[in-house]
């Protein structure tokens, strides 16, 4: 039973299930704040969650001197470029193509491990069996809406969005290689900090500040996000660095994040409820993950 709580596809769930209730905490929290404020507190709380229990391992100092090229190379891909570009992005889309187009990553990590790494090779099995992914998160988000409010704003929002994906896949990539980076913990407290504040410091910048004075809801929307921001990446970093994990195969799990969205607003959301749509898209998704993880 041990092993299956600690086995790649179940941590892999876990974090895709975190990562899945995120859409609606964001979408509360851009009700009052700005995107990259609202970021860059989201990421700083979150690596602060975790920054105990990264001390109580008592390597933090030293790992950040052996690695700080890579720490500082991932907070601002990861956290800092991938965030950005996504809260932005969120904030100009209707929900449906939200879906759909954060529903491509696994495609575009796929696409980028081919052509990086040798061991991590697409087939056209495993192409096939995404592109079919793909059509089940189509198939869901229709239930939510595609229309924007017209004009660039979708256009822009769908380029960021494109270009987050790019940024989470790169760094997928470069710490799937990295084996001798030290506790995923340390690793994931140290990136979340910085990328957080970095955020903070361009909003700064670029937005009239907001103050912290917000409601409750907005507080419980940051700490929820914060929170699972800290689990979620800290399971994924660890799985990253498994011996055996190939980059493209982890995150086609993440075709799970859309099914556990729709899933979750028909249970908490009043008047949301299934449709034809969504209840096909999730059957696709499922046919899709038997294909891809089906025995040669």
């Amino acid at each position: 039973m041990r092993n299956i709580f600690t086995s790649t596809p179940f941590l892999a769930i876990v974090a895709c299930l975190l990562w899945s209730t995120a859409f609606a905490g964001i979408k509360i929290g851009l009700q009052y704040n700005l995107p990259f404020q609202f970021a860059g507190e989201r990421f700083f709380l979150a690596g602060l969650m975790i920054l105990p229990f990264a001390l109580a391992q008592g390597s933090y100092v030293t790992t950040f001197v052996r690695h700080h090229r890579l720490i500082l190379l991932i907070s601002l891909a990861q956290t800092f470029v991938q965030y950005a570009l996504f809260y932005w992005g969120i904030s100009l889309l209707p929900a449906g193509l939200t879906a759909i187009t954060v529903g491509t990553q696994p495609l575009m990590v796929a696409l980028l491990a081919h052509y990086t790494l040798r061991h991590d090779r697409i087939t056209w099995r495993k192409m096939a069996a995404i592109v079919v992914g793909i059509s089940g998160v189509v198939f869901i988000a229709v239930g939510k809406g595609l229309e924007g409010d017209g004009g660039w704003k979708p256009v822009l929002g769908l380029v960021l969005l494109v270009l987050s994906n790019v940024s989470s896949g790169i760094v997928n990539i470069i710490i799937s290689q990295k084996n001798d980076i030290g506790s995923p913990i340390t690793i994931s407290s140290m990136q979340l900090m910085l990328g957080g504040l970095l955020l903070m410091l361009f909003s700064w910048v670029v937005e009239p500040f907001r103050g912290f004075d917000f409601p409750a809801v907005y507080y419980v929307s940051l700490v929820w996000l914060s929170a699972i921001s800290a689990v979620a990446f800290s399971i994924w970093y660890l799985l990253l660095q498994r011996k055996g994990v190939k980059v493209s195969d982890l995150n086609v799990w993440k075709f799970l994040i859309p099914v556990s969205g729709a899933l979750l607003s028909w249970l908490l959301v009043p008047g949301e409820g299934p449709d034809v749509f969504a209840l096909t898209g999730m059957a696709v998704i499922g046919g899709a993950l038997l294909l891809y993880y089906k025995k040669a």
